[in-house]
C-alpha cells in the first residue's frame, strides 16, 4: 500500500538528529544520478526533480515556486515527493513536499555548519524570516546547544519582529535587527535564506572564524555572497554536480573569472569520506587531514544547494520512519 504522507501527519515525528544521520548514510553510498528541469519564467516556475541512489531508491519531487504567493495568502512552494523502492521499484510513499523540503533543507545546512563552523559558536545570524528562516532557528537551536544569541534580519522589518517573537514564546533568545552589517561582524554563524538575486553578505563584514551557510540562491540568476566573500574563504559545496554549474551563488562569479571551480574545496561526498567531525574532533589530529575547517581563524562558506538526491535520502527516512 502507497503510504499518502501530509506534513501535519508527520511533522513532529521527525527529529533534527536523524535526519542529518540520514543525510550522513545517504552519503556513503554511491554517488547518485540526478535529473533537474525548470520551466516557466523566473517568478512562477515549475520545478522537477529527480534522483536515483543505488541501494536508497528513487526519488522524483515536483513543485511550483510563485513568488506571488504570499500576498495571495499562498505558499510559494507547493508540491509533491515520489518515493520508490530501491529493491521493485514500487511507489511506497507520496509526500508532502513542503515536509521533505523543510527538513531536507535544515538538515543540509546542519550538517555542513557540525562539519565546518566551530563548535563553540554562540552567535547564529538567520538573514530571511519565513519559513526556511523559522525551521533553521529550529534546527541550529537544537544541534548547537551553545548558541546564546540568535538574531534575524529581513528586509522587510515586521517579518523579522513577528518570528522573533514567536521563537521568544519557546523560550529562545531570539531578537529581530536592523542592522546587517554590525550584526554580521559580530555573528559566528550567519545562514541566509532569502530570494535575494544581488549580494547581500558582503565579505568585508565578515570576522575570522565565521561560517557562512548560503541556502536562498536556487537559480542561476540568483546571489546571497559577494566576490570577496567568496575569494577570502575556504568554500564548500554539498554537492559538486547540483551547484557548481547551475546556481547563480557561484556560476556567475566562476564566468566572471572571481573564483575558478578549483577554489571549491569539498562537498559532502569528500567530507564525510574520512570521518571529519564524525567522531572525530578538533584536537584528535584529524584537523588537517580532511579538507574542512583548519583553524579556528578560517572562514568557511558552505553553499547548500538541496538537490535531488538529498530529497531523496530524506523522502526515505521519513517514510521509513512514518510507516
Amino acid at each position: 500500500m502507497v503510504q499518502q504522507i501530509t506534513y501535519q501527519e508527520a511533522r513532529e515525528r521527525l527529529s533534527w538528529s536523524d535526519a542529518v544521520e540520514a543525510l550522513k548514510q545517504g552519503h556513503r553510498a554511491a554517488r547518485p544520478e540526478i535529473g533537474d528541469t525548470f520551466l516557466g519564467p523566473a517568478d512562477r516556475t515549475l520545478l522537477n526533480r529527480s534522483s536515483f541512489i543505488p541501494g536508497l531508491g528513487y526519488g522524483a519531487k515536483a513543485v511550483t515556486v510563485f513568488d506571488g504567493n504570499a500576498a495571495r495568502g499562498l505558499d510559494t512552494v507547493q508540491g509533491a515527493m515520489l518515493y520508490f523502492s530501491p529493491d521493485d521499484g514500487q511507489l511506497k510513499a507520496i509526500i508532502e513536499s513542503r515536509l521533505v523540503t523543510e527538513i531536507k533543507t535544515a538538515s543540509d545546512s546542519l550538517l555542513g555548519a557540525l562539519l565546518l563552523a566551530r563548535p563553540d559558536s554562540r552567535h547564529l545570524l538567520v538573514c530571511g524570516a519565513g519559513t526556511v528562516a523559522a525551521s533553521l532557528i529550529d534546527a541550529y537551536t537544537t544541534l548547537f546547544p551553545d548558541l546564546a544569541r540568535i538574531s534575524i534580519w529581513n528586509r522587510t522589518q515586521d517579518k523579522a519582529v513577528a518570528l522573533a517573537e514567536t521563537c521568544a514564546k519557546r523560550g529562545l533568545n531570539v531578537t529581530a535587527v536592523t542592522d546587517l552589517e554590525a550584526t554580521a561582524r559580530s555573528a559566528d554563524i550567519i545562514s541566509s535564506a532569502t530570494m535575494a538575486r544581488a549580494p547581500l553578505i558582503l565579505g568585508e563584514w565578515i570576522q575570522p572564524g565565521t561560517h557562512v551557510d548560503l541556502i536562498g540562491a536556487y537559480k542561476a540568476d540568483m546571489r546571497e555572497a559577494d566576490d570577496e566573500l567568496l575569494q577570502t574563504s575556504r568554500l564548500f559545496v554539498d554537492s559538486r554536480e547540483t551547484t557548481i554549474h547551475h546556481i547563480g551563488e557561484l556560476k556567475i562569479p566562476i564566468a566572471e573569472g572571481a573564483i575558478a571551480e578549483s577554489d571549491v574545496i569539498a562537498d559532502f561526498y569528500d567530507l564525510l569520506a574520512g570521518g571529519y567531525r564524525d567522531g572525530g574532533s578538533l584536537d584528535d589530529g584529524s584537523l588537517g587531514k580532511q579538507p574542512g575547517r583548519t583553524s579556528d581563524s578560517d572562514i568557511t562558506v558552505f553553499k547548500n544547494g538541496g538537490g535531488a538526491h538529498l530529497d531523496l535520502m530524506i523522502a526515505r527516512y521519513i517514510a521509513e520512519t512514518v510507516q
